[in-house]
C-alpha cells in the first residue's frame, strides 16, 4: 500500500496519529518546520473565523445562516486562541497579536506600517491569509448556499493543512518531507493533541455545513479539497 494512500486512509478515517517524524531532539522543542507549520495555523483558524464572523454579518437575518455565528463565535475562535497559547507555551511569535480585537481585526492579517514607520505584521505568509479572506469572503458572498460552500472548502483545507501541510508552505519551504510538516510529521505531543482536536472541530463543522447545503440543494455534497472517499468518510457513508 502506497504511503500517500495510507496518509489519505488516515485523514478520511479521522485517525490522527503520526506515521513518522523528525529526528530526536530535546523534548518540548519545535525545529524549523513545526515552528512555522505551528504559526501559520494561528492564521489558518483567524481565517476561518473571520470568514464566518463577515458571512454572518452579510447574511444576517437569513434562514440558514446561524451556523456561520455558531462556528465562527464559538469553536473557531477557540481554536484560534488554543494556537495563541501554544504560540506562547513555545515562546513563538503571534502573527496576529490583535486578533481578538473586534470587529476592527476581522479580515486584518497584514497591517502596513502608519506615518511612524510601525513594520508590517502577520508573519511569513501573511500576505497569503490577506489574498484568501478577500477570496472566500467575494466567493461566498454571491448568495447563502455558496457560503455554506465556502464554509465546506474552509474545512476540508484546514483537515488537510493541519494533518499533512498547506500547499504554500510544501512551495515555498526548504525540506519539507514527503508525509508534510503537520500533525503526520511532528512527535511532539502537545502538538499532536492540539492537532487532532482541531481536526476534530473541523469533522463537526464539516458536517454541519454539508447538512445545510444538502437541505438546499437535495442532493448529496460532492467533496471540493479532499477525496470524495475521506469526505464520505467523515459525514459517516
Amino acid at each position: 500500500m502506497r504511503r500517500a494512500y495510507i496518509i489519505g486512509l488516515l485523514l478520511a478515517t479521522g485517525i490522527c496519529v503520526a506515521i513518522a517524524g523528525p529526528g530526536p531532539r530535546k523534548p518540548g522543542t519545535l525545529d524549523a518546520l513545526e515552528t512555522t507549520h505551528l504559526t501559520f495555523m494561528r492564521s489558518e483558524e483567524k481565517l476561518a473565523r473571520d470568514v464566518y464572523l463577515t458571512l454572518a454579518g452579510h447574511y444576517q437575518g437569513v434562514p440558514g445562516a446561524e451556523v456561520f455565528t455558531n462556528i465562527g463565535d464559538g469553536s473557531e475562535q477557540t481554536h484560534t486562541d488554543a494556537v495563541r497559547d501554544m504560540l506562547e507555551s513555545y515562546g513563538l511569535a503571534d502573527p496576529n497579536p490583535d486578533a481578538n480585537d473586534l470587529p476592527a481585526n476581522i479580515g486584518v492579517f497584514v497591517k502596513v506600517g502608519d506615518e511612524e514607520g510601525d513594520p508590517d505584521y502577520g508573519g511569513e505568509y501573511g500576505w497569503y491569509f490577506q489574498e484568501k479572506y478577500d477570496d472566500l469572503v467575494e466567493a461566498g458572498s454571491v448568495d447563502l448556499l455558496s457560503g455554506l460552500y465556502v464554509g465546506a472548502l474552509i474545512e476540508e483545507l484546514d483537515m488537510n493543512d493541519i494533518i499533512i501541510c498547506p500547499k504554500v508552505m510544501v512551495e515555498n519551504e526548504d525540506g519539507v518531507p514527503e508525509i508534510g510538516c503537520g500533525l503526520n510529521y511532528t512527535d511532539e505531543k502537545s502538538l499532536k493533541t492540539l492537532y487532532a482536536h482541531l481536526v476534530a472541530g473541523s469533522e463537526d463543522h464539516l458536517r454541519a455545513f454539508v447538512k445545510n447545503i444538502e437541505q438546499i440543494t437535495g442532493a448529496t455534497y460532492v467533496a471540493q479539497y479532499l477525496t470524495q472517499e475521506q469526505v464520505d468518510a467523515i459525514l459517516g457513508r
